[in-house]
């Protein structure tokens, strides 16, 4: 692991080997994305980029492959904004890996001005929630047949700031991108602790993280004065490689030392917001996300 540079990095490391394992990163070509899949790669786990943009993925993996000696990295095409692009992706997964051990939902958007993806939800909810939500739904089999297995849904503290909408999840009636990305957030939390108390028995664990506040390509749409303000505060901004360590740490550090469910940051098990502790919201959601989606998830 890097040398840690601030106060608000966690001085963590490990050397657990992954030979053998394989992990998919989403967003895998950029950021946060990209130094987990390297990592991962430098324990020896075969590694899947699922990005949207090939031309990307297809530098990232090069880049992979030059930066760490004997790297197994592919990239496969996955649009989170089209369940069309998604089933295509599970199919292919399905029929090219005879294991999948590690799920790491790394991509999303931030911010962005009012659109909808391909199926006509809105932006954040559809792609930062609902892609990630129907990928694991496809990808469960293989998770259950890998056992054990860990799925890791990158969150953010936004979360704290979220509500989920349930008259407005399309943000028809009120948008604004802040709140749209803090719902999406929470419901990164919320599927999180619901998934597991589903999947535990199956032998897949979940968590849910905080990388922290990372200069990564995700504020392209911060305005412009926000992110002056915050450069102000570059103490406290980590690389997208420290960015990347609570999410490694969910996946290499013991089972007996991890909690299902949890919602972890800075390397430790954290307290999410009182509304991302809500079992009852968490249960509507999973029944609202199924019936948006069109599947029977139980």
């Amino acid at each position: 692991m890097q040398t840690v540079r601030s106060f608000f990095v966690p001085q963590w490391s490990s050397d657990v080997r992954l030979d053998g394992k394989t992990a998919i990163v989403t967003g895998g070509n950029v950021g946060i994305g990209k130094e987990t899949a390297k990592d991962l790669a430098g324990r020896g786990a075969r590694v899947i980029l699922a990005c949207r943009d090939m031309v990307k993925a297809e530098q990232a993996v090069c880049d992979i492959m030059r930066e760490v000696k004997g790297a197994k990295v592919v990239a496969k095409q996955l649009d989170l904004a089209d369940t069309t692009s998604i089933c295509h992706f599970a199919e292919n997964v399905y029929n090219t890996e005879k294991a999948l051990h590690y799920l790491i939902n790394n991509a999303g958007v931030a911010f962005c001005p009012y659109a909808k993806t391909v199926d006509g939800f809105e932006t954040h909810f559809g792609v930062n929630h609902l892609g990630h939500f129907f990928l694991t739904f496809l990808l469960l089999d293989l998770l259950k047949h890998s056992a054990p297995s860990r799925v890791i849904n990158v969150s953010s503290m936004a979360h704290t700031m979220g509500k989920i909408q349930f008259d407005d999840l399309g943000g028809e009636k009120d948008y604004h991108p802040v709140r749209a990305y803090a719902q999406s957030k929470l419901a990164n939390v919320l599927f999180t602790r619901e998934l597991a108390k589903r999947t535990e028995v199956m032998g897949v664990m979940a968590y849910s993280v905080d990388p922290g506040m990372v200069n990564t390509e995700i504020t392209r749409h911060v305005m412009r004065p926000l992110v002056d303000i915050v450069k102000t505060f570059s103490m406290m901004i980590k690389t997208p490689a420290e960015g990347a360590y609570t999410t490694l740490h969910c996946i290499v550090t013991p089972e007996n030392q991890m909690h299902t469910g949890g919602y972890y940051r800075d390397c430790a098990r954290a307290q999410s917001s009182r509304a991302g502790q809500d079992d009852g919201t968490a249960l509507k959601l999973w029944a609202v996300s199924c019936h948006l989606l069109g599947i029977r998830w139980r």
